[in-house]
């Protein structure tokens, strides 16, 4: 299978070339190892990683990311995948990219993924033996490969920064990705958007410039393939884009959610803001958060885990389509078929990045406080416990300190107790935060006592 995966040995004689990727090979070995060993062991890396891997490392770490993680079933499967792939704008460029990049790729004994803007993998195109070897360490059509999912690799190192890259061998985060090199490149739409992400894998001669040098110039031939279609629909001229009318291929207006905090959710079209109804706001932030789209089933139970029947659902999304227009959610599944930018993708965004400050600036407040949904409440829980975990491994004075003055962290015992470990004690500060710590401690010496009579 390993074999079969790389595309032939590497050659005879080591060049220069080859003696670098065996250093770079070396160093991410001995990087896994002090991964493995955690805690203090982490500061090691810097010296054995390039740069752009090691931050991606540490945003995998601090995600939780396990390195021995196996493959599972997850993913996009079946008719759901094919429905999405077909409905992707990326499908109208598969003529063109299988012409520049497929054929020659899998001559070569390479295989060639194409994902979409989130790392969702739509096809892996190749031998067969290739493509069934990429399956079995993860690299299945449907796939995740965000690095949010993953870890490092080169589609989510791509999706996070909107920049071509490689990651070779032992630089991917997950044991499992060791024996392959990704060159991957981002396909923006012409408003610069991220519309897709085209990678070349294999062994060792991925990791030559030139390979990622074919990927990069096949995908600028996809982006001005959209640029003259987007000319053509701005003309009224008709496209081969699945014979569709190109008025309903119209960009529609930009569309921004923002559901974090006490106030109204509200969404932004084209600058205008709307206030949405607290179910509204709900069915759009959980179709943000599953991409591939959500049968009528599944939503159901993400909103209610009582009983909530399929009529009911397909009215609350009638009415929802009344406030963001006709075109902007399908149906079976119910997907979003235009990007909604929301605050909780930019919190998640300044959290992968290490920015706890921008973190801290944009959490407002909970996700939909006043909601109840299961779906809701479960991603409620998860950016609180992302964040303050964030906070508490800071040990930065500034960043506690807003932590503390806000509803949230007002009364968390653990964040004041760091937050007195980087004041000097002789500061009129410490004797502060020492006498908020006293407060909480009876509070919940208090709290712990009731219990107790309340329990006998």
């Amino acid at each position: 299978m390993v074999s079969n995966l790389a595309g032939g040995r590497p050659p005879r004689q080591a060049t220069e070339a080859g003696a670098q990727l065996g250093a770079l090979e070396a160093y991410a070995a001995q990087a896994h190892g002090f991964l493995s060993a955690g805690g203090e062991q982490l500061t090691q890396l810097a010296g054995l990683l390039r740069p752009l891997v090691l931050e991606s490392w540490l945003r995998s770490v601090r995600g939780g990311i396990d390195p021995t993680d196996m493959v599972d079933g997850r993913g996009l499967r079946g008719a759901d995948l094919v429905r999405y792939r077909d409905a992707h704008p990326i499908a109208a460029l598969m003529p063109l990219i299988d012409k520049l990049l497929v054929q020659d790729a899998a001559r070569a004994g390479l295989i060639v993924t194409v994902a979409d803007q989130f790392g969702r993998v739509l096809c892996v195109h190749g031998h067969p033996d290739q493509v069934a070897a990429a399956a079995e360490i993860g690299l299945r059509e449907g796939d995740d490969l965000s690095e949010r999912r993953i870890g490092t690799n080169a589609v989510g190192l791509v999706v996070r920064t909107g920049r071509a890259t490689w990651i070779h061998g032992p630089e991917h985060f997950l044991h499992r990705m060791h024996q392959i090199t990704g060159a991957a490149a981002p396909v923006h739409e012409p408003d610069g958007r991220l519309v897709g992400v085209l990678m070349i894998a294999g062994g060792m001669r991925v990791a030559k410039p030139e390979i990622l040098a074919l990927v990069k110039a096949a995908a600028t031939a996809a982006e001005m393939d959209l640029v003259l279609r987007a000319m053509r629909a701005g003309r009224g001229e008709t496209t081969s884009v699945r014979g569709s009318d190109p008025a309903a291929e119209a960009e529609p207006a930009r569309l921004a959610l923002d559901v974090l905090g006490l106030g109204q959710p509200h969404l932004s079209v084209a600058g205008e803001r709307v206030p949405l109804s607290q179910r509204h706001a709900e069915i759009l932030l959980l179709l943000t958060e599953h991409p591939e789209g959500l049968g009528s089933d599944h939503l159901a139970l993400l909103l209610d885990d009582t009983d909530l029947d399929n009529g009911t659902i397909r009215a609350a999304m009638s009415r929802l389509r009344a406030v963001v227009g006709a075109t902007v959610v399908a149906s079976r599944p119910y997907r979003l078929q235009v990007h909604v930018a929301t605050d909780v993708e930019a919190l998640r965004a300044a959290l992968d990045s290490g920015d706890i400050e921008s973190a801290l600036r944009l959490y407002a407040g909970p996700v939909l406080p006043r909601s109840s949904a299961p779906g809701i409440c479960d991603l409620r829980d998860e950016l609180r416990v992302r964040l303050r975990t964030a906070v508490l491994a800071s040990a930065d004075p500034a960043v506690l300190r807003r932590w503390t003055a806000c509803q949230e962290g007002r009364d968390d015992a653990a964040a004041w107790a760091a937050y007195r470990a980087t004041v000097d004690r002789d500061s009129p500060l410490y004797a502060q935060i020492e006498a908020k710590i006293r407060v909480l401690d009876r509070r919940l010496g208090a709290d712990a006592t009731q219990m107790q009579r309340f329990g006998s």
